[in-house]
């Protein structure tokens, strides 16, 4: 699972010994997610037998689960920005995995996987599930449920945020 969280929120009266309770809250999540690159390490290794990094292999799901579509489209479903995701595509498709139109970026559309991409995703699955597990089970799954909730809660806060602020 690829992770992206925006940190541009500044804490107004809140002081770093004695945070308010919600926005302690929300400064675990912040710490924890400084953490994820740690996490990356521990799936690209996982998934270093099949040839691909974690954040190859998130996009090959989005791709098989979206197809056809634009990159726009699929940066959205992955909360990533449409640059990172075309120089992550153009690399794939390079390694013969995805099928991209050739067309101005935003405009691109992503046809689908080829069968070297949809081998390497089958291959690539059972690698993560066990990596997934093993990660679950180290947290706690009561742990990890809540916790999802609260980055998808959080992630819902940054788009409204993004949404909401004048240009």
């Amino acid at each position: 699972m690829y992770i992206q969280v925006k940190i541009g929120v500044r804490f107004h009266g809140c002081s770093p010994r004695r945070p308010k309770p919600q926005r302690h809250r929300l400064l675990r999540l912040v710490q924890f997610s400084a953490r994820c690159a740690r996490r990356h390490r521990f799936y690209d290794q996982a998934l270093e037998p099949c040839g691909i990094r974690s954040t190859q292999f998130t996009i090959l799901v989005g791709v098989a689960k979206t197809q056809p579509t634009s990159i726009s489209a699929l940066a959205d479903v992955l909360v990533i920005d449409n640059t990172t995701l075309t120089r992550s595509l153009r690399l794939l498709k390079k390694q013969g995995l995805v099928s991209v139109s050739d067309r101005g970026a935003k405009a691109s559309t992503i046809s689908g996987s080829y069968p070297k991409g949809e081998r390497t995703l089958a291959k690539s699955l059972p690698a993560w599930r066990a990596a997934q597990e093993r990660f679950v089970q180290s947290l706690g799954a009561d742990y990890w449920t809540n916790f999802r909730g609260e980055l998808e809660r959080l992630a819902h806060v940054a788009i409204a945020l993004e949404t909401a602020t004048p240009r």
